[in-house]
């Protein structure tokens, strides 16, 4: 069994996720007392925040090649990033390290892929929906139409990601304001909804959508353990 290195503390809520899916999932499929040979590494969350919101990503990507740099020394085979929003900064953390690198949005589009489907919806941080990192990545790499919300509903998704989910608050109003955004996407021709950050799977399950979900904390802790028990 490899050994994953889990790069979290983005927000702790879905590295928790993280670490509780990929130990279950390796119980499950090799039984008896099994889990995951892993390390995590959880940077501030709070420093990471505010760097963002100032545009300051050059920084972001140095500390997150340094604790990536950590997770390589300490022993780690291969590494997941847990946040979509930081696989803005993978190109840089790639060159940091030379143990593979699992991109969530090549896992989160193989997954789509497999269902044949082609038009998806994205929901995510502002910089996940409306960067060329991700959506980019999911159209030029992979060939799939992402439709993203409007400007306002976008800044709602945001702001409930930051202001609630990665503090580990999940409200109803929140919820129903995220089915009317999916519901106004599926009119629009979105044949599923990519929750593309990993907090919002806390919120949104499969029951709540009007659409078929790709979780991708699910889809990209998935991945992992597939790697690690190659």
């Amino acid at each position: 069994m490899k050994t994953i290195g889990l790069l979290g503390g983005m927000s702790c809520q879905s590295s928790a996720e993280y670490y509780r899916i990929i130990n279950e999932s390796v119980q499950a499929r090799l039984g008896g007392h099994h889990n995951a040979r892993s390390l995590m590494l959880s940077v501030d969350f709070d420093e990471i925040e505010s760097l963002q919101r100032a545009g300051k990503w050059s920084r972001i990507a140095e500390i997150l090649q340094r604790a990536a740099r950590q997770l390589e020394n300490g022993g780690a085979d291969f590494l997941v990033i847990c946040s979509n929003t930081c696989h803005k900064s993978a190109p840089q953390i790639e060159l940091a390290i030379s143990i593979p690198l699992l991109h969530i949005a090549d896992a989160t589009a193989e997954a789509i892929r497999a269902r044949g489907m082609q038009t998806v919806a994205l929901l995510g941080t502002s910089f996940t929906m409306e960067e060329e990192f991700y959506r980019g990545r999911l159209q030029s790499r992979h060939g799939l139409t992402v439709l993203i919300p409007d400007a306002v509903e976008r800044a709602e998704v945001h702001r409930v990601i930051f202001d609630e989910l990665c503090h580990g608050e999940l409200c109803d109003a929140s919820r129903r304001a995220y089915q009317r955004i999916i519901d106004g996407l599926k009119t629009r021709g979105a044949e599923a909804v990519v929750l593309g950050c990993t907090e919002i799977s806390l919120l949104i399950h499969p029951a709540d959508s009007a659409l078929p979900v790709f979780d991708t904390t699910r889809i990209h802790a998935a991945r992992a353990v597939d790697f690690a028990l190659a």
